[in-house]
């Protein structure tokens, strides 16, 4: 891509692209991977480049245009939108890297970054840098990244560092050709994102490409902040909640038998209502959010409501989702089981996504903690660092 689009342009390319999307869900099902050439029509759409700031040259989306683009693919394919949200943090994190080092990594804008962030390997210090060895699982995109990403206790001279307290951690970046894929992602759903296990041994990594989210290098404003990598996450979900309505609500009124069944009516009405709530609360809260920030604020300066409102709405909009495809697969019976029933596969990559800590009760904790001041375990869910 020669030129950036903005936010409307990147959010049109992708609401074109999404039939397209839709038409290979199949395929992308069967290969437990996007095919390479799905991964080029997504890296046309600009949606790798949402996170650069225009100090890049990038289109600087705020979090809520990332997440209607985000939302927009996972209409046409659930594993594309989840891919898509996953590879387009690389512009994320290059806030949190040396610029001078993030400008060597990331030579276009439209490199995908993937891994995982929770600390499952172990980085021994060595002059000017680590020695990264690890098995980490759930590296969504993995198998077309160009970045991995991962987290690392850190050893200094074979002991944890710091010798008393909690041990530190680090987020490692390293190019995919040093790492090993494993063939592990066979699953209920979600099979198309290529999420495999992955192995690091001895590679070393510069200093300069580890990072932490309590410690900013490029420039500060709203999509520089601990919890950025989270806010669009809600996209999936509820791209994929919106297919499966309109997916039943056409089925019914081609079919026409059943415009006028009261269990019908009901339950579509009902799965509108819950999905419009839930897709206000997701943008509200994040509208709040960017509110602030952008005026220069920090996320202490929203309340305790404003910022627990936060990891609820993403929470709500996976279970929800769950929800209204669960009770459209009942409401269409039969015509549901079989594959390649779009119904089908959203049943089960929804029942997958919900498994990811995002939608676990370990948020629930972490937000009601915060709410009556006690203490989160999985702070970062809030942005909390420290």
């Amino acid at each position: 891509m020669t030129s950036t689009p903005d936010g409307a342009g990147i959010l049109a390319r992708a609401r074109a692209l999404a039939p397209a999307l839709r038409e290979r869900s199949e395929e992308i099902e069967r290969a437990r991977r996007l095919p390479a050439d799905v991964v080029e029509l997504l890296r046309a759409t600009g949606v790798f480049r949402m996170g650069f700031g225009r100090s890049w040259g990038g289109p600087e989306l705020t979090s809520m245009e990332q997440t209607a683009v985000v939302e927009a693919l996972a209409y046409g394919d659930t594993s594309a939108g989840w891919c898509a949200m996953i590879g387009m943090d690389t512009g994320l994190y290059a806030s949190f890297l040396d610029e001078t080092a993030a400008k060597e990594m990331f030579p276009h804008l439209d490199m995908i970054t993937a891994g995982l962030l929770f600390p499952s390997g172990r980085a021994d210090r060595v002059p000017g840098g680590y020695r990264l060895t690890g098995h980490w699982q759930f590296g969504s995109g993995i198998t077309h990244s160009d970045w991995v990403i991962s987290g690392a206790f850190i050893f200094a001279d074979g002991l944890p560092e710091p010798a008393e307290g909690p041990q530190d951690s680090r987020l490692l970046m390293v190019p995919r050709s040093e790492v090993e894929i494993l063939d592990t992602w066979h699953t209920t759903g979600l099979a198309g994102s290529g999420s495999c296990d992955y192995r690091i041994t001895d590679v070393f990594v510069p200093e300069e490409h580890a990072l932490t989210f309590d410690t900013v290098h490029g420039a500060a404003g709203p999509l520089a902040q601990p919890e950025v990598h989270m806010r669009n996450m809600p996209g999936v979900p509820l791209g994929v909640a919106r297919a499966a309505l309109d997916h039943v609500r056409t089925a019914i009124a081609e079919g026409g038998r059943w415009t006028d069944d009261w269990r019908a009516q009901t339950t579509v009405a009902a799965c509108e209502a819950d999905f419009n709530a839930t897709r206000a609360a997701v943008y509200g809260a994040l509208q709040r959010q960017w509110e602030v920030l952008a005026a220069g604020g920090t996320l202490a300066d929203l309340t305790p409501d404003e910022r627990a409102a936060l990891p609820l709405s993403r929470l709500h909009a996976f279970r929800t989702a769950r929800s209204i495809v669960t009770r459209l697969y009942d409401l269409m019976q039969t015509a549901s089981v079989y594959r390649p029933s779009p119904l089908d596969r959203w049943l089960r990559d929804t029942t997958t996504m919900c498994q990811h800590i995002v939608a676990q009760d370990r948020i629930l904790q972490s937000a009601g903690a915060h709410l009556l001041g006690g203490r989160p375990q999985f702070a970062l869910s809030l942005g909390i660092t420290g």
